[in-house]
């Protein structure tokens, strides 16, 4: 039966979808696929490419230590983070070995829609759709946002993710146009935070022709398919089971929220993900 792992976004909650993942590696369960959204992504790629269990904390400490100097936005943190690793990461990662691996972003699909979301107005907007998205608002999105799915395997060269464009795609899938100042453009194309249009792609996988799919949440609860929906990621779809491993509670409450983090939270978090794996894993296989 083929395995499928989708990563779910959650920004510094990211730090549980790794704890999860270096169980998995632990414990030998490798994944035909894998694919990430926003801060899963540089996590889910060490998975990929079989090394998440020796990169550490250095992703999430790094950041927190970036984020205390003056200046620094998150657009800055999350650029140093791609740049550091990409390096020990693309040629295991683009390897004839290694498992498919998918990015998912959302790609602005309008003229009017590159210029609010790459130009001045970008902040306002992004607070805009936050406020959009509460109110399960979803008109901005569809007249200009679509689904993308940056894939190592893809036929169509405009979606095919590569070691030329991996850093381009890692960094766009992160943007949140509230907190990212800096513009996101990938082969000319405009895009922003997978979020927008998908927070976790574990449908994707299932209409791939992935039977068995691990969802890895950074929420607990059902898990709406993206920002503006409270449609949920389903247990079966497509023929395919869906099977979640989210934490019980909002990471918040040990010390991780989306912007903000303890170091003692982000080491409570991927701790938790790894319980959490193990006792997927003892239920599940």
């Amino acid at each position: 039966m083929s395995i499928a792992i989708a990563c779910m976004s959650g920004s510094f909650k990211g730090v549980f979808v790794q704890g999860v993942l270096a169980e998995f590696e632990t414990n030998g369960l490798r994944a035909d696929a894998y694919a990430s959204v926003s801060s899963s992504t540089l996590s889910a790629a060490f998975a990929a490419s079989g090394g998440v269990g020796a990169i550490g904390m250095d992703l999430w400490t790094d950041s927190l230590d970036a984020l205390e100097l003056p200046s620094v936005s998150m657009s800055d943190v999350v650029l140093a983070g791609v740049r550091k690793l990409a390096p020990r990461l693309l040629a295991p990662l683009f390897s004839s070995e290694a498992p498919r691996f998918l990015i998912a972003t959302s790609r602005v699909t309008t003229p009017e829609a590159a210029e609010a979301t790459q130009g001045a107005g970008a902040r306002r907007l992004g607070r805009k759709l936050l406020v959009d998205a509460a109110r399960r608002d979803r008109t901005w999105p569809d007249r200009n946002l679509a689904p993308c799915l940056f894939d190592s395997r893809s036929a169509v060269p405009d979606t095919l993710l590569t070691p030329s464009n991996f850093e381009e795609v890692a960094y766009a899938t992160t943007r949140m146009l509230h907190a990212w100042p800096t513009p996101a453009w990938v082969a000319g194309a405009a895009h922003i935070d997978g979020s927008y249009t998908c927070l976790c792609p574990a449908v994707e996988l299932a209409a791939m022709g992935y039977r068995d799919v691990i969802a890895i949440a950074t929420e607990p609860g059902p898990i709406p398919r993206s920002m503006f929906t409270d449609d949920v990621i389903p247990a079966r779809v497509h023929g395919a089971r869906i099977r979640i491993v989210q934490p019980d509670a909002d990471l918040r409450e040990i010390g991780v929220d989306f912007l903000t983090a303890t170091r003692q939270g982000v080491e409570a978090g991927f701790e938790l993900g790894r319980r959490k794996a193990r006792e997927f894993l003892t239920t599940a296989y």
